[in-house]
């Protein structure tokens, strides 16, 4: 961890790049096919990417642009991304990053809340500004990224054309904001995490270490925000060919094809991604190995997809990782697939939950009794042994010590310890004897019954047995400490049950899977829904909260057998 009082910034570790290996490539982006339908890609060395960087940063500096100042930026995926989200570090200014796929109404909202100095963003973003005139009034400094409009001061080629491609002098410290990422929202409204520059210093290390992965690698991420990770790690980032907003709709052959094309040695990617393409590669006997390791995040990745991508990664150490965390911790823990398919699979599938691995290095991890509401201070949590389920909390040098502008949601979410901090993840799980992490689901996703708590990703494996069904989501219907749970089964695809008879054939099937376990043996309400409602980032997480408003709804259509 760099010196709080000294210089440090996060595009160092470009600048170091630069100087060990200025001719590698630091970014390959799939620009076009030529006309027999060859991949024609771009791309930037070590090097020019730091002169690029240096010229944008430069170039906003001579804007007006100051150390501090919050510039949102709203960029596709592509070398400008990258590029610019480095210059705005160098300027010291705080990159705004908000995910487009959380709906207008929030974006606005988070808009409000940032009260942006400048929009660094695609043509569309800037004429939706316009229509909100004055909604931002702070907002000097904008630049239209991939084509001009009036109301931006400068594009993407002027900042290139006017900046130096000369270092600036230092201006923050590793203490100081980087970047305000907003989280999904998920599982509420999104907030504004702040992050600071040795916090992404110390996630790179963190990452860096647990996996060896070494300066020269090639990665394929699909999720863009991890390209960011492989240039401070002296790794090469290949763009893939895809929506990054889209994961579950990947075309397999397109990630195929980038990972061939490029000599591939890592790829990252929420499980709906790997799941698709595991079982595309599975289908047609494809081998990829030289991979050294495939990641996924975003969500607990099922046993069957971690079976198919283990099948794809031949290679004598390769193997899935599946790293757990939060955008407010990331890093926490990590396990690998050869561990899951071997030892913690079984336990998953009779109801323990997802074992998500050992914590990293320099990462405490501890189960408290759950707490409604703040908690003041450490001493007044209460550490559950081993085995016992509990609210999970974390303190790391990569933990994040706060919301924007969110005071309420930031004291709800930190709990102090002297001069540090834990973070409360908002999920549930206990520690084996192992001293491995078990996942169960998050706290406000509890069904709460008369006969006590269920924990969802505890129960939904049992029922995600059955041969045709796809995934499930336990929910709970009427007042909390009183609920029904009422599974709700999404069925593989061709096997929805249409009729009547169907369904209730289905559910009984269910049913006696369900019963043949103590936790889900109360399980007795069924509904099918054709296609869960998830987040849009990772495609994969669960709405439970819509879900619970759904069934209720439907409670009178549901099927019920008798438990």
């Amino acid at each position: 961890m760099p010196d709080t009082a000294s210089h440090f910034n996060i595009a160092d570790r470009v600048t170091e790049s630069a100087e060990r290996w200025p001719l590698q490539q630091a970014i390959v982006f799939p620009q076009g096919r030529d006309g027999a339908g060859r991949v024609s890609y771009t791309q930037l060395t070590f090097r020019q990417l730091e002169q690029e960087t240096n010229r944008l940063a430069d170039g906003l500096r001579q804007m007006g642009v100051q150390p501090g100042e919050r510039l949102v930026l709203m960029v596709k995926p592509c070398l400008e991304f990258i590029a610019l989200t480095f210059a705005i570090f160098k300027t010291g200014a705080t990159v705004v990053l908000i995910d487009p796929g959380m709906g207008r109404k929030r974006i606005f909202r988070c808009l409000d809340l940032i009260d942006p100095h400048g929009f660094v963003a695609i043509p569309p973003v800037h004429v939706i500004r316009k229509l909100r005139f004055g909604s931002f009034p702070n907002a000097k400094h904008n630049v239209s990224v991939g084509g001009r409009v009036n109301l931006a001061k400068e594009t993407y080629a002027g900042l290139l054309k006017r900046g130096k491609p000369d270092p600036l002098p230092p201006c923050t410290t590793a203490t100081d904001t980087a970047a305000i990422i907003f989280t999904s929202g998920s599982t509420g409204p999104p907030k504004g995490v702040v992050y600071e520059h040795g916090m992404f210093n110390a996630q790179v290390d963190l990452l860096q270490q647990q996996y060896n992965i070494q300066p020269g690698e090639r990665d394929l991420p699909g999720f863009p925000l991890f390209a960011l990770f492989n240039l401070a790690m002296g790794v090469t980032t290949v763009i893939p060919d895809m929506n990054p907003t889209k994961p579950a709709h990947v075309n397999p052959l397109r990630i195929l094809e980038g990972i061939e094309n490029q000599g591939i040695t890592q790829a990252y990617g929420s499980p709906a991604l790997w799941h698709r393409v595991g079982q595309f590669c599975n289908e047609r006997n494809i081998v990829w190995p030289q991979l050294n390791r495939v990641l996924s995040a975003g969500a607990p990745v099922p046993v069957r997809v971690l079976d198919s991508m283990q099948k794809v990664c031949t290679g004598a150490e390769a193997e899935i990782h599946t790293p757990y965390g939060a955008t407010e911790s990331l890093p926490v823990c990590t396990i690998g697939s050869r561990t899951v398919l071997n030892e913690t699979a079984a336990l998953t599938n009779i109801g323990r939950g997802t074992c998500v691995g050992h914590p990293f290095p320099q990462v405490d991890l501890q189960i408290i009794q759950p707490v409604d509401g703040p908690i003041a201070d450490i001493s007044e949590a209460k550490a559950l042994p081993p085995g016992e389920i509990g609210e999970i909390i974390v303190r790391s040098p990569s933990a994040t010590r706060e919301y924007f502008r969110r005071p309420e949601a930031t004291a709800a979410a930190k709990i102090p310890d002297g001069e540090r901090f834990w973070h409360r993840m908002g999920d549930m799980g206990y520690l084996d004897k192992q001293d491995r992490l078990w996942f169960c689901g998050r706290k406000a996703h509890i069904v709460h019954t008369e006969a006590g708590p269920m924990y969802p990703v505890c129960c939904e494996p049992i029922f995600n047995l059955h041969p045709h069904i796809y995934r499930s989501a336990l929910v709970g219907v009427g007042p909390v400490g009183q609920q029904t749970p009422v599974l709700i089964a999404e069925p593989e695809p061709g096997q929805f049950p249409e009729s009547t008879a169907a369904r209730r054939k289905l559910a009984a099937e269910l049913s006696e899977l369900g019963k043949a376990n103590e936790i889900t043996q109360s399980i007795g309400t069924f509904l099918f829904h054709r296609s869960l409602p998830v987040d849009r980032r990772h495609n994969v997480k669960i709405h439970r909260e819509d879900l619970s408003r759904w069934a209720t709804k439907r409670i009178k259509q549901a099927v019920r057998i008798e438990a």
